[in-house]
Protein backbone atom coordinates (compact mmCIF):
# COMPACT_ATOMS: atom_id res chain seq x y z
CA UNK A 1 0.00 0.00 0.00
CA UNK A 2 1.25 3.51 -0.79
CA UNK A 3 1.79 6.56 1.82
CA UNK A 4 -0.87 8.22 2.84
CA UNK A 5 -1.17 12.20 1.73
CA UNK A 6 -2.97 14.81 3.33
CA UNK A 7 -3.73 18.44 2.88
CA UNK A 8 -5.37 21.29 4.66
CA UNK A 9 -6.75 24.55 3.37
CA UNK A 10 -8.97 27.16 4.92
CA UNK A 11 -10.37 30.13 3.04
CA UNK A 12 -12.10 33.00 4.64
CA UNK A 13 -15.46 34.02 3.53
CA UNK A 14 -16.37 37.21 5.36
CA UNK A 15 -16.70 39.77 2.20
CA UNK A 16 -14.91 42.89 2.27
CA UNK A 17 -17.15 45.86 2.61
CA UNK A 18 -19.97 44.21 2.37
CA UNK A 19 -23.08 42.95 4.26
CA UNK A 20 -24.80 39.89 3.47
CA UNK A 21 -28.37 38.65 3.47
CA UNK A 22 -28.54 35.98 6.47
CA UNK A 23 -30.74 32.62 5.49
CA UNK A 24 -32.30 30.19 7.09
CA UNK A 25 -35.70 31.57 8.42
CA UNK A 26 -39.09 32.48 7.60
CA UNK A 27 -37.80 36.04 7.39
CA UNK A 28 -35.18 38.33 6.13
CA UNK A 29 -32.00 39.25 8.16
CA UNK A 30 -29.69 41.70 6.46
CA UNK A 31 -26.19 40.70 8.79
CA UNK A 32 -25.02 43.92 10.56
CA UNK A 33 -21.36 42.66 12.27
CA UNK A 34 -19.04 39.78 12.36
CA UNK A 35 -19.29 37.66 15.31
CA UNK A 36 -16.95 34.64 14.33
CA UNK A 37 -15.60 34.72 10.34
CA UNK A 38 -17.30 31.96 8.14
CA UNK A 39 -14.83 30.12 6.35
CA UNK A 40 -14.63 27.47 3.85
CA UNK A 41 -12.17 24.16 4.85
CA UNK A 42 -11.10 21.74 2.49
CA UNK A 43 -9.47 18.37 3.63
CA UNK A 44 -7.52 16.64 0.69
CA UNK A 45 -6.54 12.55 1.10
CA UNK A 46 -4.83 10.83 -1.75
CA UNK A 47 -2.60 7.46 -1.65
CA UNK A 48 -1.83 7.51 -5.26
CA UNK A 49 -4.68 4.62 -5.89
CA UNK A 50 -7.41 6.96 -5.32
CA UNK A 51 -8.31 10.07 -3.55
CA UNK A 52 -10.94 12.53 -2.19
CA UNK A 53 -11.55 16.04 -1.76
CA UNK A 54 -13.85 16.58 1.44
CA UNK A 55 -14.87 20.46 1.82
CA UNK A 56 -16.65 22.33 4.83
CA UNK A 57 -18.68 25.22 4.18
CA UNK A 58 -20.15 27.84 7.10
CA UNK A 59 -23.33 27.85 5.14
CA UNK A 60 -26.66 27.12 5.80
CA UNK A 61 -26.57 24.80 2.45
CA UNK A 62 -24.55 23.80 0.04
CA UNK A 63 -26.60 22.92 -3.38
CA UNK A 64 -25.63 20.66 -6.44
CA UNK A 65 -25.63 23.93 -8.39
CA UNK A 66 -23.08 25.26 -6.33
CA UNK A 67 -21.21 21.98 -6.46
CA UNK A 68 -21.22 21.95 -10.04
CA UNK A 69 -19.97 25.51 -10.35
CA UNK A 70 -17.13 24.96 -8.63
CA UNK A 71 -16.20 21.77 -10.73
CA UNK A 72 -16.86 23.56 -13.95
CA UNK A 73 -14.20 26.42 -12.54
CA UNK A 74 -11.85 24.48 -12.14
CA UNK A 75 -8.69 23.87 -15.10
CA UNK A 76 -8.92 20.75 -17.03
CA UNK A 77 -5.69 19.95 -15.85
CA UNK A 78 -6.06 20.21 -12.03
CA UNK A 79 -4.73 16.74 -11.03
CA UNK A 80 -7.50 14.85 -9.69
CA UNK A 81 -11.00 13.69 -10.68
CA UNK A 82 -13.72 16.72 -9.86
CA UNK A 83 -16.19 14.30 -9.38
CA UNK A 84 -14.21 13.25 -6.01
CA UNK A 85 -15.11 16.65 -4.36
CA UNK A 86 -17.29 16.67 -1.91
CA UNK A 87 -19.09 20.13 -0.44
CA UNK A 88 -21.31 19.98 2.45
CA UNK A 89 -22.63 22.79 5.22
CA UNK A 90 -22.53 22.64 9.03
CA UNK A 91 -26.11 24.44 8.38
CA UNK A 92 -25.32 27.71 9.87
CA UNK A 93 -28.27 30.52 9.49
CA UNK A 94 -26.15 33.36 10.08
CA UNK A 95 -24.11 32.64 6.94
CA UNK A 96 -24.93 34.43 3.43
CA UNK A 97 -27.53 33.83 1.00
CA UNK A 98 -26.61 32.85 -2.82
CA UNK A 99 -28.38 32.37 -5.80
CA UNK A 100 -29.74 28.73 -6.39
CA UNK A 101 -28.89 27.60 -2.84
CA UNK A 102 -31.71 25.40 -2.56
CA UNK A 103 -31.59 22.46 -5.16
CA UNK A 104 -35.39 21.99 -3.96
CA UNK A 105 -36.52 25.41 -4.81
CA UNK A 106 -34.36 25.12 -8.11
CA UNK A 107 -35.86 22.12 -9.33
CA UNK A 108 -39.56 21.93 -7.28
CA UNK A 109 -40.58 26.02 -7.13
CA UNK A 110 -40.69 28.34 -4.71
CA UNK A 111 -43.89 28.40 -2.45
CA UNK A 112 -44.46 31.99 -2.75
CA UNK A 113 -44.84 31.66 -6.68
CA UNK A 114 -47.87 29.89 -5.57
CA UNK A 115 -49.26 32.56 -3.48
CA UNK A 116 -49.28 34.90 -6.23
CA UNK A 117 -51.99 33.17 -7.65
CA UNK A 118 -54.17 33.96 -5.28
CA UNK A 119 -52.78 37.66 -4.35
CA UNK A 120 -55.12 40.36 -5.70
CA UNK A 121 -53.52 42.26 -8.75
CA UNK A 122 -51.90 45.23 -7.15
CA UNK A 123 -50.40 43.15 -3.95
CA UNK A 124 -46.59 42.60 -3.54
CA UNK A 125 -44.57 40.15 -1.39
CA UNK A 126 -42.83 42.66 0.87
CA UNK A 127 -39.38 42.13 2.37
CA UNK A 128 -38.63 43.63 5.89
CA UNK A 129 -34.72 44.00 5.56
CA UNK A 130 -33.36 46.21 3.17
CA UNK A 131 -31.82 43.39 0.33
CA UNK A 132 -31.48 45.80 -1.82
CA UNK A 133 -28.68 48.11 -0.97
CA UNK A 134 -25.97 48.04 -2.82
CA UNK A 135 -23.47 47.20 0.00
CA UNK A 136 -25.31 43.79 0.25
CA UNK A 137 -23.44 40.60 -1.71
CA UNK A 138 -26.49 38.67 -2.41
CA UNK A 139 -27.46 36.63 -5.40
CA UNK A 140 -25.50 35.61 -8.45
CA UNK A 141 -22.86 37.76 -7.31
CA UNK A 142 -22.67 35.71 -3.38
CA UNK A 143 -22.77 32.98 -5.75
CA UNK A 144 -19.95 33.47 -7.48
CA UNK A 145 -17.87 34.42 -4.64
CA UNK A 146 -18.07 31.57 -3.36
CA UNK A 147 -17.07 29.47 -6.23
CA UNK A 148 -13.72 31.44 -6.30
CA UNK A 149 -13.07 30.83 -2.50
CA UNK A 150 -14.29 26.87 -3.09
CA UNK A 151 -12.07 26.80 -5.57
CA UNK A 152 -9.17 28.10 -4.12
CA UNK A 153 -9.61 25.97 -0.62
CA UNK A 154 -9.69 22.75 -3.14
CA UNK A 155 -6.73 23.36 -5.27
CA UNK A 156 -4.59 24.63 -1.98
CA UNK A 157 -5.49 21.82 -0.22
CA UNK A 158 -4.43 19.19 -3.31
CA UNK A 159 -1.41 21.56 -3.47
CA UNK A 160 -0.32 21.06 0.07
CA UNK A 161 -1.00 17.05 0.11
CA UNK A 162 2.35 15.66 2.14
CA UNK A 163 2.99 12.50 3.50
CA UNK A 164 1.61 12.02 7.22
CA UNK A 165 0.10 9.87 9.78
CA UNK A 166 -3.65 9.42 10.96
CA UNK A 167 -5.75 8.54 13.78
CA UNK A 168 -9.33 8.35 14.59
CA UNK A 169 -11.30 9.09 17.97
CA UNK A 170 -14.22 9.18 19.97
CA UNK A 171 -16.00 11.23 21.97
CA UNK A 172 -19.16 12.30 23.79
CA UNK A 173 -20.72 15.43 24.48
CA UNK A 174 -24.49 16.07 24.52
CA UNK A 175 -24.87 18.59 22.04
CA UNK A 176 -28.12 17.81 19.60
CA UNK A 177 -31.31 17.05 21.25
CA UNK A 178 -34.68 16.45 19.74
CA UNK A 179 -36.54 19.69 18.67
CA UNK A 180 -40.11 17.72 18.10
CA UNK A 181 -42.79 17.41 20.69
CA UNK A 182 -45.42 15.13 20.63
CA UNK A 183 -48.66 15.42 22.04
CA UNK A 184 -51.30 12.79 23.12
CA UNK A 185 -53.55 12.98 19.82
CA UNK A 186 -51.00 11.73 18.22
CA UNK A 187 -49.50 15.37 16.34
CA UNK A 188 -46.38 16.54 16.60
CA UNK A 189 -44.69 19.93 16.12
CA UNK A 190 -40.90 21.45 16.13
CA UNK A 191 -40.20 23.86 18.50
CA UNK A 192 -43.71 22.72 20.10
CA UNK A 193 -44.63 23.55 23.59
CA UNK A 194 -44.04 21.18 26.27
CA UNK A 195 -45.64 22.89 28.94
CA UNK A 196 -49.02 22.19 27.78
CA UNK A 197 -50.75 18.76 29.92
CA UNK A 198 -51.00 17.04 26.43
CA UNK A 199 -47.18 16.30 25.70
CA UNK A 200 -46.35 13.08 26.35
CA UNK A 201 -42.57 12.96 24.44
CA UNK A 202 -39.81 14.29 22.37
CA UNK A 203 -40.52 12.63 19.26
CA UNK A 204 -36.71 11.31 18.87
CA UNK A 205 -33.60 10.55 21.21
CA UNK A 206 -30.28 12.23 20.73
CA UNK A 207 -26.91 11.21 19.40
CA UNK A 208 -24.11 12.22 22.24
CA UNK A 209 -21.22 10.75 19.83
CA UNK A 210 -18.81 12.39 17.87
CA UNK A 211 -16.93 10.66 15.80
CA UNK A 212 -13.14 12.21 15.30
CA UNK A 213 -9.91 11.75 13.04
CA UNK A 214 -6.80 13.29 13.41
CA UNK A 215 -4.18 14.05 10.87
CA UNK A 216 -0.51 14.90 11.41
CA UNK A 217 2.77 15.62 10.04
CA UNK A 218 5.60 12.99 9.48
CA UNK A 219 7.04 13.85 12.97
CA UNK A 220 3.23 13.24 14.16
CA UNK A 221 2.92 16.84 14.93
CA UNK A 222 -1.48 17.83 14.80
CA UNK A 223 -2.32 19.18 11.41
CA UNK A 224 -5.75 18.99 11.38
CA UNK A 225 -9.06 17.59 12.84
CA UNK A 226 -12.54 16.10 11.99
CA UNK A 227 -14.78 16.51 13.85
CA UNK A 228 -18.67 14.92 13.09
CA UNK A 229 -21.43 15.97 15.45
CA UNK A 230 -25.10 15.13 15.16
CA UNK A 231 -26.47 18.61 15.39
CA UNK A 232 -26.72 21.55 12.76
CA UNK A 233 -24.65 24.25 13.42
CA UNK A 234 -27.57 27.03 14.61
CA UNK A 235 -27.36 27.72 18.01
CA UNK A 236 -27.42 31.39 17.11
CA UNK A 237 -30.20 31.36 14.27
CA UNK A 238 -31.80 34.33 14.53
CA UNK A 239 -29.30 36.60 15.11
CA UNK A 240 -28.40 39.64 12.67
CA UNK A 241 -24.64 38.61 12.65
CA UNK A 242 -22.50 37.30 10.45
CA UNK A 243 -21.49 33.96 12.54
CA UNK A 244 -19.80 30.56 12.10
CA UNK A 245 -21.76 29.73 15.22
CA UNK A 246 -20.34 26.36 17.37
CA UNK A 247 -18.31 24.96 14.56
CA UNK A 248 -16.68 28.41 13.94
CA UNK A 249 -15.97 28.81 17.88
CA UNK A 250 -14.59 24.59 18.03
CA UNK A 251 -11.70 26.01 15.17
CA UNK A 252 -10.67 29.02 17.17
CA UNK A 253 -9.93 27.06 20.05
CA UNK A 254 -8.53 24.21 18.51
CA UNK A 255 -6.12 26.67 16.58
CA UNK A 256 -5.35 28.65 19.50
CA UNK A 257 -4.25 25.10 21.37
CA UNK A 258 -2.27 24.07 18.87
CA UNK A 259 -1.49 26.50 16.37
CA UNK A 260 -3.28 28.67 13.58
CA UNK A 261 -1.88 26.16 10.62
CA UNK A 262 -4.19 23.26 12.08
CA UNK A 263 -6.99 22.57 9.62
CA UNK A 264 -10.54 22.04 11.53
CA UNK A 265 -13.03 19.86 9.17
CA UNK A 266 -16.67 20.31 10.75
CA UNK A 267 -19.10 17.89 9.20
CA UNK A 268 -22.55 17.38 10.71
CA UNK A 269 -24.29 14.00 11.10
CA UNK A 270 -27.68 13.37 10.01
CA UNK A 271 -29.68 15.66 12.64
CA UNK A 272 -32.93 17.25 10.74
CA UNK A 273 -34.79 16.40 13.66
CA UNK A 274 -32.16 17.76 16.43
CA UNK A 275 -31.23 21.62 17.48
CA UNK A 276 -28.33 22.56 20.12
CA UNK A 277 -31.21 23.50 22.94
CA UNK A 278 -33.68 21.25 25.56
CA UNK A 279 -36.58 21.70 25.03
CA UNK A 280 -38.03 20.01 28.53
CA UNK A 281 -35.34 22.62 30.38
CA UNK A 282 -36.25 25.39 28.22
CA UNK A 283 -34.68 28.73 27.96
CA UNK A 284 -35.69 31.66 25.49
CA UNK A 285 -34.80 34.70 23.85
CA UNK A 286 -36.24 37.17 22.94
CA UNK A 287 -33.97 37.30 19.92
CA UNK A 288 -36.61 34.43 18.32
CA UNK A 289 -39.76 36.22 18.36
CA UNK A 290 -39.95 36.86 15.37
CA UNK A 291 -40.19 33.22 14.52
CA UNK A 292 -43.54 31.75 14.36
CA UNK A 293 -43.03 28.06 14.69
CA UNK A 294 -41.40 29.02 18.38
CA UNK A 295 -43.72 29.43 21.50
CA UNK A 296 -43.99 32.92 22.79
CA UNK A 297 -45.81 32.52 25.54
CA UNK A 298 -44.21 33.13 29.30
CA UNK A 299 -42.32 30.14 30.33
CA UNK A 300 -40.81 29.28 33.79
CA UNK A 301 -37.42 30.29 34.68
CA UNK A 302 -35.15 27.30 34.47
CA UNK A 303 -31.98 26.04 36.11
CA UNK A 304 -30.16 24.51 32.84
CA UNK A 305 -27.59 25.54 29.80
CA UNK A 306 -27.38 28.87 29.36
CA UNK A 307 -29.20 30.29 26.61
CA UNK A 308 -28.94 28.28 23.43
CA UNK A 309 -29.98 30.86 21.28
CA UNK A 310 -27.08 33.38 22.29
CA UNK A 311 -23.35 33.78 22.42
CA UNK A 312 -22.86 32.72 25.56
CA UNK A 313 -24.68 29.15 24.43
CA UNK A 314 -22.39 28.85 21.43
CA UNK A 315 -19.31 29.33 23.52
CA UNK A 316 -20.58 26.40 25.83
CA UNK A 317 -21.19 24.11 23.23
CA UNK A 318 -17.80 24.40 21.56
CA UNK A 319 -16.03 23.91 24.69
CA UNK A 320 -17.63 20.53 25.05
CA UNK A 321 -16.54 19.39 21.81
CA UNK A 322 -13.30 20.50 21.93
CA UNK A 323 -12.95 18.90 25.49
CA UNK A 324 -14.02 15.94 24.24
CA UNK A 325 -11.06 16.36 20.89
CA UNK A 326 -8.36 17.29 23.48
CA UNK A 327 -9.04 13.98 25.67
CA UNK A 328 -9.34 11.88 22.42
CA UNK A 329 -6.37 13.01 21.95
CA UNK A 330 -4.58 11.99 24.82
CA UNK A 331 -6.03 8.71 24.10
CA UNK A 332 -4.56 7.90 20.37
CA UNK A 333 -2.10 4.86 20.60
CA UNK A 334 -1.97 4.11 16.90
CA UNK A 335 -1.04 6.10 13.95
CA UNK A 336 -1.21 5.00 10.55
CA UNK A 337 0.32 6.35 7.00
CA UNK A 338 -1.23 4.11 5.17
CA UNK A 339 -4.03 1.76 4.57
CA UNK A 340 -6.86 0.60 2.21
CA UNK A 341 -8.59 4.02 0.67
CA UNK A 342 -11.39 3.49 -1.65
CA UNK A 343 -13.83 6.52 -2.62
CA UNK A 344 -16.99 6.03 -4.94
CA UNK A 345 -19.21 8.84 -6.14
CA UNK A 346 -22.71 7.63 -6.85
CA UNK A 347 -25.54 8.92 -8.81
CA UNK A 348 -29.36 7.41 -7.26
CA UNK A 349 -32.36 7.84 -8.31
CA UNK A 350 -34.99 8.88 -4.87
CA UNK A 351 -38.34 8.77 -5.36
CA UNK A 352 -40.79 12.02 -5.42
CA UNK A 353 -43.15 12.51 -2.58
CA UNK A 354 -46.38 13.03 -3.43
CA UNK A 355 -49.43 14.80 -2.35
CA UNK A 356 -52.72 13.09 -2.82
CA UNK A 357 -55.83 15.00 -4.06
CA UNK A 358 -57.57 15.72 -0.91
CA UNK A 359 -54.81 17.03 0.52
CA UNK A 360 -54.39 19.03 -2.24
CA UNK A 361 -58.02 20.73 -2.32
CA UNK A 362 -57.64 21.03 1.68
CA UNK A 363 -54.63 23.29 0.43
CA UNK A 364 -56.27 25.35 -2.34
CA UNK A 365 -59.45 25.78 0.11
CA UNK A 366 -57.30 27.14 2.97
CA UNK A 367 -55.21 29.60 0.77
CA UNK A 368 -58.44 31.00 -0.78
CA UNK A 369 -60.31 31.11 2.20
CA UNK A 370 -57.02 33.22 3.68
CA UNK A 371 -57.27 35.39 0.61
CA UNK A 372 -60.25 35.81 1.00
CA UNK A 373 -59.82 37.73 4.39
CA UNK A 374 -56.66 39.06 3.80
CA UNK A 375 -56.45 41.77 0.29
CA UNK A 376 -52.92 43.85 0.44
CA UNK A 377 -49.40 42.87 0.57
CA UNK A 378 -48.22 39.64 2.07
CA UNK A 379 -44.55 39.61 4.08
CA UNK A 380 -43.34 36.58 5.87
CA UNK A 381 -45.82 35.98 8.23
CA UNK A 382 -48.31 35.10 5.95
CA UNK A 383 -45.59 32.82 4.11
CA UNK A 384 -45.20 31.03 7.08
CA UNK A 385 -48.58 30.77 8.06
CA UNK A 386 -49.63 29.17 4.28
CA UNK A 387 -46.65 26.85 3.37
CA UNK A 388 -48.09 24.12 4.61
CA UNK A 389 -50.62 24.70 2.28
CA UNK A 390 -48.51 26.29 -0.71
CA UNK A 391 -45.91 23.78 -0.98
CA UNK A 392 -48.78 21.58 -1.57
CA UNK A 393 -50.03 22.88 -4.09
CA UNK A 394 -46.30 23.16 -5.12
CA UNK A 395 -46.09 19.46 -5.11
CA UNK A 396 -49.19 18.43 -6.44
CA UNK A 397 -48.26 20.02 -9.65
CA UNK A 398 -44.95 18.68 -9.82
CA UNK A 399 -45.70 15.18 -9.72
CA UNK A 400 -48.11 14.92 -12.60
CA UNK A 401 -44.67 15.19 -14.10
CA UNK A 402 -41.57 14.04 -11.90
CA UNK A 403 -41.84 10.78 -10.42
CA UNK A 404 -37.78 10.34 -9.19
CA UNK A 405 -35.10 12.77 -9.08
CA UNK A 406 -31.50 12.32 -8.97
CA UNK A 407 -29.41 12.30 -6.07
CA UNK A 408 -25.46 12.64 -5.62
CA UNK A 409 -23.90 10.52 -2.25
CA UNK A 410 -20.51 9.62 -1.52
CA UNK A 411 -19.18 6.39 0.14
CA UNK A 412 -15.48 5.84 1.23
CA UNK A 413 -13.32 3.56 2.95
CA UNK A 414 -9.98 4.42 4.80
CA UNK A 415 -8.97 1.70 6.65
CA UNK A 416 -11.22 0.15 9.31
CA UNK A 417 -13.80 3.43 8.86
CA UNK A 418 -16.04 4.19 6.84
CA UNK A 419 -17.55 7.98 5.08
CA UNK A 420 -21.08 8.71 3.24
CA UNK A 421 -22.68 11.38 2.23
CA UNK A 422 -26.38 12.02 1.53
CA UNK A 423 -28.11 15.86 0.41
CA UNK A 424 -30.87 16.04 2.98
CA UNK A 425 -31.34 17.43 6.54
CA UNK A 426 -31.80 13.69 7.56
CA UNK A 427 -33.42 12.47 10.38
CA UNK A 428 -31.36 10.76 13.39
CA UNK A 429 -32.77 7.41 13.56
CA UNK A 430 -31.67 6.69 9.26
CA UNK A 431 -27.75 7.17 10.48
CA UNK A 432 -28.89 5.58 13.83
CA UNK A 433 -29.50 2.91 11.24
CA UNK A 434 -26.63 3.02 8.87
CA UNK A 435 -24.42 3.18 11.63
CA UNK A 436 -25.85 0.37 13.63
CA UNK A 437 -25.39 -1.92 10.43
CA UNK A 438 -22.50 -0.85 8.99
CA UNK A 439 -19.39 -3.22 8.76
CA UNK A 440 -17.37 -0.34 9.63
CA UNK A 441 -15.47 0.09 13.11
CA UNK A 442 -16.15 3.38 12.23
CA UNK A 443 -18.56 5.52 10.60
CA UNK A 444 -18.63 9.39 9.63
CA UNK A 445 -22.01 10.74 7.84
CA UNK A 446 -22.42 14.01 6.44
CA UNK A 447 -25.91 15.26 5.66
CA UNK A 448 -26.33 18.14 3.65
CA UNK A 449 -23.49 17.34 1.17
CA UNK A 450 -23.50 17.61 -2.70
CA UNK A 451 -26.95 19.29 -2.49
CA UNK A 452 -29.63 20.29 -0.93
CA UNK A 453 -33.06 18.73 -1.13
CA UNK A 454 -35.03 19.44 2.33
CA UNK A 455 -35.91 17.65 5.28
CA UNK A 456 -35.92 13.80 5.31
CA UNK A 457 -38.56 12.49 7.82
CA UNK A 458 -39.59 9.39 9.46
CA UNK A 459 -42.38 7.55 8.97
CA UNK A 460 -43.43 8.93 12.68
CA UNK A 461 -42.37 12.43 12.05
CA UNK A 462 -45.08 12.30 8.87
CA UNK A 463 -47.68 10.91 11.01
CA UNK A 464 -47.26 13.73 13.28
CA UNK A 465 -47.12 16.64 11.17
CA UNK A 466 -45.71 20.03 11.21
CA UNK A 467 -42.73 21.57 9.62
CA UNK A 468 -39.98 19.45 8.86
CA UNK A 469 -42.21 16.71 7.99
CA UNK A 470 -45.00 18.31 5.73
CA UNK A 471 -45.00 17.36 2.01
CA UNK A 472 -43.32 20.57 1.40
CA UNK A 473 -40.57 20.95 3.45
CA UNK A 474 -39.67 17.88 2.33
CA UNK A 475 -38.72 16.26 -1.39
CA UNK A 476 -38.60 12.43 -0.51
CA UNK A 477 -40.80 10.85 2.29
CA UNK A 478 -39.83 8.03 4.50
CA UNK A 479 -40.10 5.72 1.91
CA UNK A 480 -36.64 7.62 -0.04
CA UNK A 481 -35.54 7.46 3.68
CA UNK A 482 -35.40 3.91 3.70
CA UNK A 483 -34.24 3.42 0.18
CA UNK A 484 -31.27 5.50 1.17
CA UNK A 485 -30.11 3.72 4.38
CA UNK A 486 -30.51 0.21 2.11
CA UNK A 487 -28.53 2.11 -0.76
CA UNK A 488 -25.78 3.28 1.77
CA UNK A 489 -25.54 0.36 3.43
CA UNK A 490 -25.08 -1.61 0.63
CA UNK A 491 -22.61 0.68 -0.80
CA UNK A 492 -20.72 1.11 2.55
CA UNK A 493 -20.38 -2.78 2.96
CA UNK A 494 -19.44 -3.59 -0.06
CA UNK A 495 -16.16 -1.79 0.26
CA UNK A 496 -15.79 -4.36 3.41
CA UNK A 497 -16.29 -7.55 1.67
CA UNK A 498 -14.62 -6.85 -1.37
Amino acid sequence: MNKIKFGWSEVNIVPENKKVTLVGQFYERVSDEVETPIAVTALAVDNGEDHAIMVACDLVSTSKNLLDAVRESLPTDCGFDKNKIMISAIHTHTSMGYEARSDSAAKFGKTVDVLKDFMSKDAKYVTTANEDDPDVLKGQEAKEFLVKSIKKAVLNAWENRKEGFYSFGFGRAAIGMCRRVCYDDGSAKMWGNVSQANFTELENCNDSGIELMFTYDKDKKLTGVVANVACPAQVLEHQEFISSDYMGKVRQLIQKQYGCEVGFLGLISPAGDMCPRDLVRWVGSPVCKKDPNIPSDETIERRADPCMYEVEGCNKVAKRIVNEINWALEDVKEYHDDAIFVHKTITFDMPLRRATISEYNNAMKEITSYFEKHSGDINYEDNAKLQIYSSTVARFKLQQSVDVYPIEMHVMRLGDVAFATNPYELFLNYGNQIRARSLAKQTFLTQLCCGSYGYLPTEKAEKGGHYSAFIGGTNSGHVGGEMLVRKTLYEINKLFND
